[in-house]
């Protein structure tokens, strides 16, 4: 007799049971009035979607089967479908276990990027403002908003630094995430081309270094801050060149004293403004910091993120005279650079999201012969 597929997927139906329960929760009144409580487990009803889907096709089909081998033997017809569903159910069974990997918990965040320009100077700068246009594209095409939260550029358009969030609209499945696709980006840049300041048409390599993390929620209980741990300036904001754009002190420069970490914001029109999304930046930070230092712990640091900008930790290359771009981690390559600046992004990423899913795979499969 054929193993029940519920006794062989013991996590599945957990995972059912709990989305299940999770529905319940939310038609409650007094959870349905509370948007946290709302958004928290909108988040993880979303994550066990994939699983609950992928586990519903594989019941299905086996039941199918089992039905379809039953009747055999007394119709042909039963027979030819038993045939179709035996190849079908190893696929429904890979998608089943596929879904059961762990996943990033952070994977449906919104995130924060930073993008800094590294060594080459005006150049650098205009190549960092190049990748800002690039993500703010990509953001537009998958249906995702962007705010500038602190911008410092140069006189021929370039970016030394710019702080921007990126966030889905609704609750997305983890798959959907801002942070599931853009974790990949954190490192550094490298360009190769013919810069605007050079003359003698020379080919010139410089660099960014870009910085992702997930933004943490208002009412995210996972870090306290403590207000005495906070030193905060108030300065006038300033745009290109260092001209100030208006004459109110609303800009916020908060530095955390035990980490060091600064952020400063200076996007929003009032200084109170300012320091609630500084706040949220520097809890974004923490909360990052956090899940780096327990996955470091756990010996589990797949994509840890560039803090220097040193080009032999390069993630990725920009070549501009042959219309190239490689990533360095997948050997991924394609010659159509003009259209990924433009956005057109998604097939670079695919390529670190399947090799860091054969890598989890790989992974589940270890343990499990380990368990075994």
């Amino acid at each position: 007799m054929a193993q029940d597929p519920q006794d062989q997927f013991p996590a599945a139906k957990t995972a059912v049971e709990e989305y299940h329960d999770i529905e319940r929760q939310m038609a409650q009144p007094e959870v349905a009035s509370d948007p946290d409580k709302i958004r928290k487990l909108g988040r993880r009803h979303a994550e066990l979607g994939s699983i609950v889907a992928a586990y519903t096709k594989y019941r299905q089909i086996s039941d199918d089967l089992e039905a379809a081998r039953e009747m055999a033997s007394e119709d042909e017809d039963f027979a030819t479908e038993a045939k179709r569903l035996e190849a079908e159910l190893p696929k429904a069974e890979e998608a089943l276990r596929t879904a059961l990997i762990p996943r990033d918990p952070d994977d449906a965040r919104d995130v924060i990027m930073e993008i800094k320009a590294g060594t080459g100077g005006e150049e650098a700068a205009l190549f960092a403002g190049d990748l800002l246009r690039m993500y703010l594209r990509y953001a537009e095409k998958r249906g995702w908003s962007t705010a500038i939260q602190s911008e410092n550029t140069t006189e021929l358009g370039g970016v030394k630094d710019v702080q921007l969030a990126i966030r889905a609209k609704g609750t997305p499945a983890p798959e959907d995430g801002v942070w599931a696709s853009l974790k990949y980006e954190g490192g550094v840049h490298r360009v190769q081309r013919i810069p605007v300041t050079e003359s003698q048409g020379r080919i010139q390599t410089s660099a960014a270094g870009v910085i992702v993390f997930p933004e943490a929620d208002d009412d995210d209980d996972e870090i306290e801050i403590d207000p005495k741990d906070l030193k905060i300036d108030i300065f006038m904001s300033s745009g290109p060149g260092g001209q100030s754009v208006n004459t109110t002190y609303s800009a916020v420069r908060m530095t955390h004293i035990p980490t060091g970490i600064v952020v400063s914001m200076q996007d929003e029109k009032s200084q109170i403004q300012n320091r609630q999304s500084a706040l949220r930046v520097l809890k974004s930070r923490l909360l990052a910091m956090k899940h780096e230092q327990e996955a470091a712990e756990a010996a589990d640091m797949r994509h840890s993120q560039v803090r220097s900008l040193d080009r032999s930790e390069r993630i990725r290359t920009y070549n501009f005279p042959e219309n190239r771009i490689v990533d360095h981690r997948t050997n991924y390559k394609a010659y159509n650079l003009d259209q990924v600046l433009d956005g057109d992004l998604q097939a670079v990423i695919d390529s670190d999201i399947q090799a860091d899913e054969a890598a989890r795979l790989e992974q589940q499969k270890l343990h499990g012969a380990d368990a075994s």
